[in-house]
């Protein structure tokens, strides 16, 4: 006998079936999602989150000869920013990177310039002699150079006995900052001109058959066409380089060594910090310098950013 289902039947059929609208499939694919980030969410707290909301819990006690760890609120901030050790270290770092920043960028705008213009032979054997420094760890570059910097068992110093010349002591109290500009340049002008050298080469060559066809010159489509569609790249070249030279501590660290009298504990405020934390035993007042540091860092690397991208907008 045979059975005919009525309408109502075969509607309550298909709803009673999954869908792949239903809600159960959505809350599923979201919950899918989720796992999918979970791990990151987790390295992500445990390697960044934690050690700030730690170091921020830190910087709001003190260490008190009579009755131990104490609540003191902003006191430690309030020290930092009237202590003359933190302002000298932190003017040595803006004048590092207001003369150094500018100085990398700039060489290594012009050797990718260098590399695009197809007017080099053995293109890629300069590349990879630009970048390869950059390979090099700090701390091996830090004293490869101060090797060479050296007055009287380095380079410098076999220059001095071949020729007879009075050269300058590179690691003096004078001339030890730019020792290390110099070390920080040669380490990363490769990097920035990878950079640049890789947002280069999406410009569409449309653009310079039209450029060239109107008579523009090689200068005029640097100007007028390269810089500005490379203008992200540059930007994201300043942020990167002015966090770096907030965060100078390798290079000096290593060279103290070598110019203890030049190089002082609070050289750099990474250096302050690291100094008053593991040789002070000043773990509160040095989490309040990392965190103040950070700030200053963030904003200003914001600020780069706004200045950087406003015209885009």
């Amino acid at each position: 006998m045979t059975t005919l289902s009525t309408p109502a039947t075969r509607s309550e059929a298909t709803s009673s079936s999954p869908r792949s609208g239903s809600p159960i499939r959505r809350d599923r694919r979201r919950w899918t999602g989720w796992g999918f980030v979970l791990p990151f969410l987790v390295v992500f707290a445990l390697v960044l989150v934690a050690p700030v909301v730690y170091a921020i819990y830190l910087s709001l006690f003190q260490e008190k000869m009579i009755g131990g760890t104490a609540f003191v609120g902003a006191a430690n901030y309030l020290q930092a920013l009237s202590d003359p050790n933190f302002w000298d270290a932190l003017g040595r770092v803006a004048l590092f990177l207001v003369v150094q920043v500018p100085v990398m960028l700039a060489v290594a705008l012009a050797a990718a310039l260098a590399l695009d213009s197809a007017r080099m032979h053995f293109t890629a054997f300069f590349r990879i002699s630009i970048f390869l420094p950059y390979a090099v760890p700090a701390v091996v570059a830090a004293l490869m150079w101060g090797f060479i910097y050296g007055n009287r068992f380095g380079l410098v110093g076999n220059l001095e006995d071949a020729t007879g010349w009075d050269l300058p002591d590179l690691l003096s109290q004078s001339w030890v900052l730019a020792s290390i500009g110099n070390i920080v340049t040669w380490e990363f002008v490769g990097y920035n001109m990878l950079l640049f050298y890789a947002a280069l080469r999406v410009i569409s060559p449309d653009l310079y058959e039209a450029a060239e066809l109107d008579g523009a010159g090689p200068f005029r489509i640097v100007r007028n066409i390269k810089l500005p569609a490379i203008r992200g790249a540059l930007v994201i070249g300043v942020i990167f380089s002015i966090i770096g030279s907030f965060q100078l501590f390798n290079e000096p660290n290593i060279l103290q060594t070598l110019a203890p009298n030049a190089i002082s504990t609070f050289f750099t405020p990474n250096m302050y910090a690291y100094n008053l934390s593991f040789a002070g035993q000043q773990y509160n007042y040095s989490a309040a310098i990392a965190i103040i540091m950070g700030v200053l860092t963030m904003v200003v690397a914001y600020v780069v950013q706004l200045v950087g991208t406003r015209k885009d907008s």
